[in-house]
């Protein structure tokens, strides 16, 4: 992470140390809120003078405020426009109040930035804007986007890549650079909201011939639906001829089902097993439920599925997101 050094000589005119304009330029860019063991974790420091120091300058300059959950603990708060301002982002909506779910996932993809310093982060919308648009040449409608409607007289204001998710570049100066999403699971018991996430990024996803996905979480139990709801909402529609490959599977599934074994060869068997694992999840389950009942036509599925003509190549992978901790506390000497 290469963060300008105007920026840290900005909030270093504050009175911070540059360890400290380090990491409130983090805080503020990805995230908004932090925990004590995150600075902790970050100086590599123990609780004592030099932390306490940090606190008092918080909050005598009113850069910051605690916010107190029963089970989350205390959670620091940037919420000063003049702290966005001197780092040009005075737009973030990092600095407004919000429900604790919202600070329990801000403070988790600040766990995950934390743990990858050393990545080449898309960090503003400007950025992305100027990477997707002007470098890569993608129309900006068909980035993931959220419109707002202020005053009556007022022109709406379109926002993109809302959720703020930490979005990094691989070979970022090389003439195809790979982007790694991320995702980060909230609270919710379902995935219902990654979903949708996906459908909306979607349609972005069709125009980059290679990306990287990487699904974050504090507990692994939804890893497993996860990849199944990547594999059927992403992957597999972004291959070049979906539709035609699950028409197959369909027909050779239900001449299986209905024992008509003969009018099968052993090309259609392997397939069949394949295809099985390729197309497993509830979306296809009720497609061939709607099928087998005449209900969905193939027509219907070659339109839901469609297909691209260039290739495209998908990495998905899920990640244990570890809370971040400082030094282990010194051990008391004997004697």
């Amino acid at each position: 992470m290469n963060i300008a050094r105007a920026y840290l000589e900005a909030l270093q005119a504050f009175g911070y140390t540059e360890e400290e304009a380090r990491f409130l330029y983090i805080v503020a860019t990805h995230s908004g809120y932090f925990m004590a063991r995150q600075f902790l974790a970050f100086a590599d420091v123990h609780w004592g003078k030099r932390t306490t120091l940090f606190w008092n300058k918080l909050q005598a300059k009113k850069h910051a405020r605690t916010e107190c959950f029963p089970k989350s603990g205390v959670v620091y708060h940037l919420f000063t426009r003049r702290l966005y301002r001197q780092i040009s982002r005075k737009n973030l909506r990092n600095r407004r109040e919000h429900e604790i779910e919202f600070i329990q996932r801000r403070i988790a993809m600040l766990d995950f930035v934390l743990a990858n310093l050393d990545a080449e982060y898309l960090e503003t919308e400007p950025e992305k804007l100027a990477f997707f648009c002007e470098r890569l040449k993608i129309p900006a409608h068909v980035l993931p986007s959220r419109t707002y409607f202020g005053q009556k007289t007022s022109q709406p204001t379109v926002r993109y890549f809302v959720d703020k998710f930490p979005m990094l570049l691989s070979e970022p100066s090389s003439s195809r650079p790979v982007v790694t999403f991320t995702y980060v699971q909230g609270t919710a018991a379902n995935l219902t909201d990654f979903a949708h996430h996906l459908e909306d990024d979607l349609p972005l996803f069709r125009q980059l011939p290679e990306f990287r996905f990487l699904y974050l979480a504090r507990t692994d139990c939804h890893f497993a639906q996860a990849k199944e709801l990547f594999d059927s909402l992403v992957a597999i529609p972004l291959e070049s001829h979906p539709a035609e490959d699950l028409i197959r599977y369909f027909r050779t599934r239900k001449a299986w089902d209905l024992r008509q074994y003969a009018t099968l060869v052993e090309g259609d068997l392997i397939f069949r097993n394949e295809a099985q694992k390729r197309f497993a999840g509830r979306r296809f389950e009720n497609l061939y439920t709607g099928w087998k009942a005449e209900r969905v036509t193939e027509a219907d599925i070659r339109q839901e599925l469609g297909g691209n003509d260039g290739p495209h190549t998908t990495h998905f992978r899920t990640q244990l997101l570890q809370r971040l901790r400082g030094p282990e506390p010194r051990q008391a000497r004997n004697g």
